[in-house]
């Protein structure tokens, strides 16, 4: 089992210092990857459903919060550390050109020696879309196709494609990742998420608990497109009973995200720097799970 840390470009975490401090302590521990969060713009009054609460609404202080732009505080904390994977848990893909994302994860990866997860969503903030001048329902199928244009800028010797949305013929555009690409981690709660996870996807992170039907949902898209369900990486929220890691692991989950902030409903929550070196031994306890 690989372990995580989650919402680490939020909180006390946008102060340069700490941010520094809590990744060289997550390195230090045995933490295998640092995730950031992405909400370029949020607009207050919304009528937009957040999908992870009760109420429709996120939490207060969520609306006024710095929200680094999580490529940007990838690139600070990548040149201060050395070994730990640096993730977007998500990237609001369909809000960006693909062009230029690629270009930018690209350069990214390769100056953190092939260390970056590009986790992918679609978005949910129809008003956040408006603010910035993009068309929000046919979000999902730009995310497709971006993420088609992504792995073809990525890879190909000379790039070029024909979709719906982006065209262009033998367009260079480097350098590219490490490793001829970057995996693209899928992150929804819902059975589109799960099919576009299986269908292309790299791995599937739902984003809070751990669904295993929508998890099987994703394994069996994978197969029935031909491709292989055990190849696709699994990522889930850390439980409240951490005696259940155990079990995601025999469920085919590969990592398990540890919240880097106080989150409501999450038993096992890290506050400071300190509390981070204190989780060396849970993580030594449950790598083999």
């Amino acid at each position: 089992m690989k372990f995580g840390l989650r919402y680490c470009n939020t909180g006390r975490y946008v102060n340069t210092e700490r941010a520094v401090e809590l990744v060289q302590a997550g390195e230090d521990a045995g933490f295998e990857s640092a995730w950031t969060v992405d909400h370029v713009a949020i607009p207050e009054n919304h009528a937009s459903m957040y999908p992870y609460s009760d109420n429709g609404r996120m939490a207060g202080d969520l609306y006024n919060m710095p929200i680094p732009d999580p490529l940007i505080w990838m690139s600070y904390i990548a040149a201060v550390t050395t070994r730990i994977n640096l993730a977007t848990g998500i990237l609001i893909l369909p809000q960006r050109n693909p062009v230029v994302a690629a270009k930018q994860i690209a350069t990214l990866d390769q100056m953190s020696g092939g260390r970056v997860l590009l986790g992918i969503g679609v978005g949910w903030l129809e008003e956040e879309f408006s603010a910035l001048g993009v068309p929000f329902d046919d979000r999902g199928r730009r995310t497709d196709e971006y993420i088609n244009v992504m792995r073809e800028l990525w890879s190909a010797e000379k790039p070029s494609f024909d979709g719906e949305f982006m065209k262009f013929k033998n367009t260079y555009v480097q350098p590219q990742p490490v490793n001829g690409a970057v995996p693209i981690i899928v992150g929804g709660h819902s059975k589109l998420a799960a099919r576009r996870a299986g269908r292309l996807g790299d791995g599937f992170f739902p984003a809070r608990e751990a669904p295993l039907a929508l998890i099987e949902l994703a394994r069996k898209t994978a197969e029935e497109n031909g491709r292989d369900p055990d190849k696709l990486e699994i990522t889930v929220s850390l439980p409240n009973d951490l005696e259940e890691i155990r079990a995601l692991g025999k469920a085919g989950v590969d990592r398990v995200l540890v919240p880097a902030m106080p989150v409501k409903g999450f038993q096992h929550q890290i506050r400071t720097p300190d509390d981070v070196t204190g989780w060396k031994g849970i993580l030594e306890k449950y790598a083999d799970a």
